[in-house]
């Protein structure tokens, strides 16, 4: 009864979506590009609030080297930290083939921190600030990614009796389905606690490094219920795997950083920038009202000039 269960439960959808001539649409694709998209929109939205000191402009233009750091950092990532070549000969451009498929959150977030920075250097931004927002909002791109890692019926959990589990494709005993649990974890309970700590009004630089202790705590522990990668198995102790490996390393960054920015940052994270305060009528009467005395005296002496022009003649 409960393999049965476990069958009937996994929604078989296939990852294409459809066949565009020799390109094919594929769910994971979209994921990235929905992700991205409602991570332009919020960030766009707290640019115009004054609570990111971007203009729309250098948002469209942060995003692209956003997007360069995520798919050669993921790909560079997990061809580092989990790709093992086992004998067999590559070419050169492996660790950039995105289209050979294999990425790592981590490598994703490296390179989206290397862009970043230097992005921000070039244009004197204020990092932490962009760091901060870009925390707020990474929950949504994390929570598509995830169900799109549950289409393809990859990363899959660990064999486990539970009434939930899952037989995926090409497995033949019920797993959990862990793409799920990390989705509603890096989701909306992420996203839902970093909106929190914004309440607190935190200082600059102290909600990316929540993020980082958070999501690498939430990654440890949904770990224990997903499949060590085959290549590499368990790394350590004999439960141990890469991704907790990697998640602890964010942890501790995340700590320092937080611990950092807690000395030395007396400015409110999401402080509006000066230069987009809201005008209001009451910011314009000054202005209004000196325009319209100097328009009056300009009718004035109009007026006397005309009244002397007519005497003369």
């Amino acid at each position: 009864m409960q393999n049965l269960l476990a069958i009937l439960s996994y929604p078989h959808i296939d990852p294409v979506i459809m066949h565009l001539g020799p390109v094919a649409l594929r769910w994971y694709g979209v994921a990235y590009v929905v992700g991205f998209l409602l991570g332009y929109l919020w960030l766009r939205r707290m640019a115009r609030q004054g609570q990111l000191h971007l203009s729309t402009d250098q948002l469209g233009s942060l995003l692209s080297w956003l997007v360069l750091g995520v798919l050669a950092g993921g790909r560079l990532g997990w061809w580092l930290f989990y790709h093992r070549t086992e004998g067999r000969v590559e070419p050169w451009y492996e660790p950039v083939a995105v289209w050979h498929g294999g990425m790592s959150f981590h490598g994703a977030l490296l390179g989206v921190t290397l862009v970043f920075l230097i992005w921000s250097w070039r244009r004197r931004a204020d990092a932490w600030n962009i760091a901060d927002c870009a925390a707020l909002v990474a929950p949504v791109g994390l929570f598509f990614g995830r169900i799109a890692n549950f289409i393809n019926g990859e990363l899959v959990g660990r064999v486990t009796s539970v009434p939930w589990a899952m037989v995926f494709p090409g497995e033949t005993q019920p797993r959990h389905p862990s793409q799920l649990y990390e989705a509603i974890l890096e989701g909306p309970l992420l996203l839902g606690a970093l909106w929190a700590a914004r309440r607190l009004r935190p200082g600059s630089g102290q909600v990316a490094s929540l993020f980082l202790v958070a999501y690498g705590l939430l990654r440890f522990g949904v770990e224990f219920t997903r499949q060590p990668d085959e290549q590499l198995g368990f790394i350590g102790f004999g439960w141990l795997t890469m991704g907790q490996v990697l998640s602890a390393a964010l942890v501790l960054a995340g700590l320092v950083l937080l611990l950092v920015r807690q000395q030395h940052s007396s400015i409110p994270a999401f402080q509006a920038h000066a230069g987009t305060k809201n005008v209001t009528e009451k910011d314009l009467m000054p202005f209004v009202t000196t325009v319209d005395s100097g328009v009056a005296e300009v009718v004035r002496k109009q007026e006397e000039g005309w009244s002397y022009i007519k005497g003369g003649s």
